[in-house]
């Protein structure tokens, strides 16, 4: 569809939501006399990231935690709610389907770009029935929201792991700093920065992996709703049902949506 097509928008709350996060952490951090180089430690960063990494890719498939990641830039941006005007569309294609009958429709189909609204006009097209449709497109959602659970899990696992790698980034420094207790003023700044892995542990499972997990069965859960519109249109359609009828249906899920 045309709305598919524009270019996409950055999703500003998330963009706000990750700096609101770490300014009023580092902000309240920063008021209390702290200074912001002794949270950033490499090997702090090394030990944390690297160790989840290994333990993600240990406990999901390869080929999972490839498509989970490459999810992550799709949360950078907005979905466009195309629902109002896919209402007008469907009201149009029984309009037309209704007056001419439903294959005359094969044409406009074809020039659909919606993949699940092409594939469900086009089983409607070729004839077949409600039940058919309905069993053939409830698999495609059922599918797609599994794909999206699934790749919410992998960064559920990676939430799970980072705090306790963080700890064990503590304890590794705190073996070092252990190691030479003669100089009292370095002990006490190595058992300092020995806790910012801790940080990173923390931070990262609750500023980053944990909510790239919510939001990815949210939109899930927005493009099954978008789904469910579009089935219901098309099953209304080959019902033969009054468009004034699947106007009045489909504009229920404009509620839902809210």
């Amino acid at each position: 569809m045309a709305a598919r097509r524009q270019r996409r928008r950055m999703d500003l709350g998330t963009l706000a939501g990750l700096v609101v996060a770490v300014a009023g952490i580092l902000g309240g951090y920063l008021l209390e006399g702290g200074k912001a180089g002794d949270v950033l430690g490499e090997s702090a960063a090394l030990i944390v990231f690297g160790g989840c990494l290994g333990a993600t890719l240990v406990a999901n498939p390869l080929p999972l935690v490839k498509a989970a990641f490459a999810r992550v830039k799709d949360l950078l941006y907005e979905i466009p709610d195309d629902k109002a005007e896919l209402i007008e569309r469907l009201v149009s294609f029984s309009q037309a389907a209704r007056k001419q009958g439903i294959v005359s429709l094969e044409q406009d189909v074809m020039a659909i770009e919606d993949p699940f609204l092409h594939k469900s006009m086009l089983l409607a097209v070729d004839g077949m029935d409600l039940q058919e449709i309905r069993g053939i497109m409830g698999l495609a959602m059922d599918a797609a929201e599994h794909r999206a659970d699934a790749e919410a899990k992998v960064f559920e696992s990676a939430g799970g792991f980072a705090p306790t790698i963080g700890i064990i980034g503590a304890v590794l420094g705190l073996i070092i700093v252990m190691g030479d207790l003669k100089d009292m003023d370095k002990v006490g700044k190595g058992i300092a920065a020995a806790f910012v892995a801790t940080i990173y542990g923390v931070g990262s499972a609750n500023l980053l992996f944990l909510p790239a997990a919510h939001k990815i069965k949210a939109r899930a859960a927005q493009q099954r709703l978008r789904e469910e519109l579009i089935l219901e249109g098309v099953c209304g359609i080959v019902e033969g049902m009054n468009p004034k009828m699947i106007r009045a249906k489909l504009e229920a899920y404009l509620a839902k949506a809210s």
